[in-house]
Formats: C-alpha cells, structure tokens, sequence
C-alpha cells in the first residue's frame, strides 16, 4: 500500500506543481470573463445561461490535464513496475482517480465564487452551482482518468478524449443544469445518483484500459 500512497501524492504533486494549481481557476475566469461578452450585458439572459456554461467549464477543466493523467506513466514503466508487485489495475485507477479529483477538483470549487459573480449568479443559485459540482467531481475525475486510459497511445489525447466522454457527461451537465431549475429540485438526486454511477464504474472501466495499454 505504500506504492500506492506515494502514486497519490505524486499524482497531487503533478496537478499543483509548476503553477499548475492555478490552471482551472485562470480556465473558469477566462470563460466568466468571456461569456458575458459573446451574450451581451443582458443581466437576466446571462443569469439564465451562466450556469450551464459553468458546467460546461467544469467539464473541461476536468479533461485539461488527461494528458498527464496515464501517458508519462506508461512511458517511463510505472504502470507495469505496479501490475508486477501484484497492484490490481482498478485500484490503480481508483488512486488515480481520487488524487485527481482532489488535484482539480479543489482549485474548481475556489474558482466557481468569483465565475458565478461574474456570470450575476446571485447568492442561491451560486450555492447550488457549489453542491452540483462538488457532488460530480468524483464522476468527472472518473470519466477524465478513462479518457487519458484509453487514449495514452494516441497522439492528441485531449481532443479525443473529450469526444469519448461527451456522452457520459451528459447526464451530468443536464442534471447538473437542471438543478438551477425552481421546478427542477429533484435534479440533484438524479445528478447524485448518476455521478453515484460513474463514479462506481469508472475505476473498473479505466483498469481494463490500463490492463490494455500493457498488451
């Protein structure tokens, strides 16, 4: 187990160091800082429309560092030094997924205040924005490490990676939506039961990557 924990904290190490802490905090003020100028200073269509962007910014600033996520392990042997101590690949997975749950997850939550103001989300709606996401972290961290499996071998990981999670996210960024809804305050059992889900999926569904990436 002692592998394991330090895979975790080299893992956080990797997300916060370099500056790269900061890097979804700068990627959610720049789309707050952007969207209001693509809508217009229409404050009640930007109230409407700024919480899904939110979602939609939590999303890919949970695919910004797949890159990093798998291929430098599978590059320098990482992977394979763990599979031969007897390491199952889906608790490698599930490490992985929490230090980068943790690693983006964190800085996004920080970050979320000063987009929602931005974005005139008022005081409620922010609240909501704040218990959506963090309900969805574990499910977005999930999906991203998958993604970076399943995609280790190719070049532009990124770009394909977020097409083969588009559909998984979906359901997220709806329910996720829809809890900013007054009719919709039953999205969020629908949002916890899906991020639930995917959460429990994803560490079995990256290990078969990781297993494939070795064959």
């Amino acid at each position: 187990m002692t592998a394991l924990i330090a895979l975790f904290w080299r893992d956080l190490r990797r997300a916060w160091g370099s500056g790269a802490l900061w890097l979804p905090v700068l990627f959610f003020l720049l789309v707050a800082t952007a969207f209001p100028f693509a809508v217009g200073p229409d404050a009640p269509l930007l109230r409407r429309a700024g919480g899904g962007m939110v979602w939609v910014a939590a999303l890919l600033a949970a695919l910004l560092p797949i890159d990093r996520l798998v291929k430098p392990d599978r590059d320098t042997g990482v992977l394979d030094q763990l599979a031969v101590r007897g390491f199952a690949d889906e608790l490698i997975a599930a490490v992985k997924i929490g230090a980068h749950g943790i690693g983006f997850g964190l800085p996004l939550l920080i970050a979320l205040f000063p987009a929602a103001a931005l974005l005139a989300q008022d005081g409620g709606r922010t609240q909501l924005l704040a218990a959506g996401i963090a309900i969805a972290i574990p499910a977005l961290a999930s999906l991203a490490v998958l993604s970076a499996a399943l995609t280790a071998n190719h070049k532009g990981g990124s770009a394909i990676g977020g097409l083969l999670i588009l559909p998984l996210a979906v359901p997220l960024l709806i329910f996720g939506a829809g809890m900013l809804d007054p009719s919709g305050r039953g999205a969020i059992k629908l949002l916890a039961a899906t991020s639930l889900l995917l959460t429990m999926i994803g560490p079995f569904a990256a290990g078969a990557a990781l297993r494939g990436l070795r064959e």
